[in-house]
């Protein structure tokens, strides 16, 4: 099924044509995706949301270049990734944000300094003063009195933040997140939420978002459902399948 985005005459930042995905091989092989179909434009906010094992995540990753496209076609910021190199796909997730639902923090790390490491994988920022602009995106989301502060000594809702500032202080084009309420109360969940639609309307980046979570669904310029490794329309039965 084909899912339509706006019109628009910019290519899309995401295009999908025709994406299977397996798991296992020979007498083991599991089709997993079926058929996708799916553009995402620059600057728009999308959340895909379905029941567990509906392939969501599975999707997710091989968006952001974490798993090999095996059939079909997957093109990312205009470049075809199925049957990419492993350099191919190192140089795509450099220019992709990541947000997980466990944060992933060093924890040998200060909150600066998990944001500065991000930056140092991008050459044209290392001629610049990296401390200062973690300390920077730190403030931006409001954790400028816990720069120095270790993941140990930082609230949940915190720690989701530094993995936010980490994710977008490179000025990414696309940020993907997985269940990133997931482990946040209500309020936490919807500062969090707000923020990523913040910073990304500012940076004028993409978000695709991976959620059960129904109280943030307002946030999203369109929303997909998914179920059993398919993308369904996104129309008004959505919100009705996820509630």
């Amino acid at each position: 099924m084909f899912i339509e985005s706006p019109s628009t005459a910019v290519e899309p930042v995401i295009s999908i044509s025709n994406l299977n995905h397996y798991f296992g091989s020979g007498a083991l092989k599991k089709q997993v995706l079926f058929d996708i179909n799916l553009d995402i434009k620059a600057g728009e906010i999308v959340i895909m949301t379905g029941p567990s094992g509906s392939g969501k995540t599975t999707l997710l990753t091989l968006m952001g270049g974490l798993r090999s496209a095996q059939d079909g076609s997957l093109k990312i910021l205009g470049q075809e990734i199925c049957g990419a190199s492993k350099q191919q796909l190192t140089t795509l997730r450099r220019q992709i944000g990541y947000i997980f639902q466990a944060h992933n923090l060093m924890t040998f790390l200060t909150a600066k300094e998990n944001v500065r490491m991000s930056l140092e994988l991008h050459d044209q920022y290392l001629h610049q003063d990296l401390d200062s602009k973690a300390i920077a995106m730190l403030e931006t989301v409001g954790l400028g009195e816990r720069v120095n502060y270790y993941a140990e000594n930082l609230s949940g809702g915190q720690k989701q933040r530094v993995a936010i500032a980490r994710a977008l202080v490179s000025h990414p084009k696309i940020v993907l997140a997985d269940e990133p309420t997931a482990a946040l109360d209500k309020k936490s969940g919807r500062d969090v939420v707000e923020l990523m639609q913040k910073l990304a309307k500012e940076q004028g980046c993409t978000i695709l978002l991976v959620t059960h979570d129904n109280r943030i669904l307002d946030i999203a310029d369109r929303i997909i459902y998914m179920e059993d490794g398919q993308l369904k329309s996104d129309d008004i039965d959505v919100v009705a399948k996820v509630n």
